[in-house]
């Protein structure tokens, strides 16, 4: 959206999630490399072992050992010269193939595609991964002067924004639970837990949330849910505009009709 995913400052949050994967994690040295990988996807350039130990709170020779690896295996490159360390093409790679084999990305692109050019929108594939990430799968740009960005792989919280409401009205997940993560979540204008909950049993009425300015000020998101086989929210449709250039009317009609191709492709999933 206007920005990338909210990343908290480095150092403490980093270390922190990272404490929290090893806590549930049966081989920490996995645990350990996927979190260098992700703060190297998130670093805008190439990073140091030193800067990358202190952001993440590992031991330097520990980091060093783990690159070495990585690098072996093609998913981090190293500069001779200069010793600093960037994602490798072997992250490409795997990605290229996920996205191939990922149905819902290649289904959903005509949907974006034509939402974006008719409403001059950001419409995007969201999917969601229980109660912890939502992950952009698949995005379309309007050609308008204004532009909303964001990037296919960019995470979320799960309980955030528009696709948040419907997670919670939708996912079968724990009230206390969904109470919980809430709390913790971000926000530039953050509504109470009583005017989010309403929210929430308002998305379960009408089959799709709008988020007015609550997550990214200026900036409305509306989502639908869309069901897996197991009439299970795996994914949503989500369409991002600016606030001031959607009226009520707009974001009513966009909603019903983010609903109805949502259930379409419910269908189309299999869902039942």
């Amino acid at each position: 959206m206007a920005r990338n995913p909210r990343t908290p400052s480095p150092t403490s949050s980093h270390a922190a999630s990272l404490e929290a994967a090893l806590e549930h994690s049966t081989v920490p040295a996995v645990s350990r490399a996927a979190a260098i990988l992700r703060l190297l996807a998130r670093a805008p350039e190439a990073s140091g072992i030193q800067a990358i130990a202190r952001e993440l709170g590992i031991v330097p020779s520990t980091v060093l050992h783990i690159l070495r690896t990585l690098v072996a295996e093609e998913l981090v490159s190293v500069d001779p010269a200069t010793k600093l360390y960037s994602l490798g093409p072997g992250v490409l790679l795997l990605a290229r193939a996920w996205l191939g084999a990922n149905r819902f990305a290649s289904v959903v692109q005509p949907v974006l595609d034509a939402i974006s050019r008719e409403r001059a929108v950001t419409a995007m594939g969201v999917q969601v991964d229980g109660v912890d990430h939502m992950v952009v799968v698949a995005i379309a740009r309007s050609e308008g002067m204004i532009q909303l960005h964001t990037q296919i792989g960019s995470r979320f919280p799960a309980t955030i924004s528009a696709t948040g409401r419907c997670l919670a009205a939708f996912g079968g997940h724990d009230a206390e639970e969904l109470r919980r993560r809430f709390r913790k979540l971000r926000w530039d204008n953050a509504p109470s837990l009583t005017e989010w909950e309403a929210q929430v049993a308002e998305a379960r009425s009408r089959g799709y949330a709008i988020d007015r300015g609550n997550y990214i000020a200026g900036v409305t998101i509306v989502a639908a849910p869309v069901f897996g086989p197991e009439r299970i929210m795996t994914h949503s449709l989500v369409v991002v505009g600016i606030s001031g250039q959607m009226s009520d009317q707009a974001l009513a009609q966009i909603g019903r009709e983010l609903r109805d191709k949502a259930a379409q492709l419910s269908r189309d999933l299999g869902s039942g």
